[in-house]
């Protein structure tokens, strides 16, 4: 589909004031797209306003699980592409408390969906971020993940991600027949990751000095990283796609990662290599020490075989490249926010 795609066209995207739904808004912006976003308050310690974004896009105060708001949305402004980015996706805050995950991850997702039911006639795609975590844990001998494994989720978050994309193909069937897709991706990192409590921008902030960093695990798992970037592309070319070919496309599952696989400990210590501080990086290893995980799925990764097919995609910045420009990001951002030291430490 050609570069012209984009202009004009009115976008949703749930979850817009963070990580992903930022870059992902910056990306439309430079295309020429109206770009709509949900938000629950005016947190401007963001990618959003960091990157002077707020005033190129609307932005609508308000809660995702709001039914009446949601459809004014998708009816008013007469919205062609829905990016539902929007989640509860901290593990940790699952465990303590599913009821939140549960309203926000599953209830959240249906009421979107209901809206766009109700008022389909100008969509065009509606994209669905799940997770790999949806699939559970299988063994190591399983990995990759594949896009038809049976969901077998344990954990809060990972069971609200399973839930939500269930109901979400029940909206795909051939009574509903709304174009939508769902993307399972790895882990994605890189510039505006400002929630601390995600493993590499936790690590860099203490690799930098600005915090200690705590270890959750002896740093055995297994995990697959993916730049922002690279995601971002993917989900510009998955939605072009859809709205050219729905017939054939809606209802399918796409994963995407690098199927390059590391273990926490092994990227720990590129992090802090990459700061060159050798020091802190020795005291950090000593102190995962016989420190089990809680919670945690004990290996994930995924390749990238059938989004390659269907969409001639695959990522093309490798870890240490995507840290170097991650780092450097940061390092910007931290001294920008010198004299506001308790917004990147909270």
């Amino acid at each position: 589909m050609g570069n012209n795609y984009w202009i004009g066209k009115k976008v949703f995207i749930t979850g817009i004031n963070g990580f992903i739904g930022g870059n992902l808004c910056k990306k439309l912006v430079e295309k020429g797209a109206n770009v709509f976003g949900l938000i629950r308050n005016h947190n401007k310690v963001t990618f959003l306003f960091n990157e002077g974004l707020s005033d190129s896009v609307v932005l609508i105060n308000g809660e995702l699980i709001d039914k009446d708001l949601i459809c004014r949305i998708i009816s008013e402004e007469q919205i062609n592409v829905v990016y539902h980015l929007a989640a509860q996706v901290e593990v940790g805050v699952g465990m303590a408390n599913p009821y939140l995950t549960f309203e926000t991850n599953i209830r959240g997702t249906y009421t979107l969906l209901e809206a766009i039911r109700q008022y389909p006639t100008k969509i065009e795609a509606t994209i669905i971020a799940s997770s790999d975590k949806a699939y559970g844990s299988y063994p190591v001998k399983k990995m990759p993940y594949k896009e038809d494994y049976p969901l077998i989720p344990k954990f809060p978050y990972d069971t609200s991600k399973a839930c939500a994309d269930m109901i979400a193909q029940v909206f795909t069937n051939d009574f509903y027949n709304l174009p939508i897709i769902i993307t399972r991706f790895s882990n994605i990192y890189g510039p505006g990751q400002l929630n601390f409590s995600a493993l590499i921008p936790d690590s860099i902030r203490s690799a930098l000095g600005h915090s200690k960093f705590i270890p959750r695990s002896n740093g055995s798992n297994i995990r697959d990283f993916i730049f922002v970037e690279d995601v971002i592309d993917l989900y510009i070319r998955i939605a072009e796609a859809l709205s050219n070919d729905a017939d054939r496309l809606s209802g399918e599952i796409f994963n995407a990662g690098t199927n390059n696989p590391i273990s926490v400990r092994d990227l720990l210590e590129m992090v802090y290599t990459l700061v060159g501080n050798g020091n802190d990086l020795r005291e950090l290893i000593i102190s995962m020490q016989n420190k089990e995980p809680k919670g945690e799925i004990q290996c994930q990764y995924m390749n990238y075989d059938k989004v390659n097919k269907y969409f001639d995609w695959s990522p093309i910045t490798n870890l240490n490249e995507g840290l170097t420009k991650t780092l450097k990001w940061y390092e910007s951002y931290f001294t920008k926010y010198q004299k506001r030291r308790i917004h990147f430490f909270c």
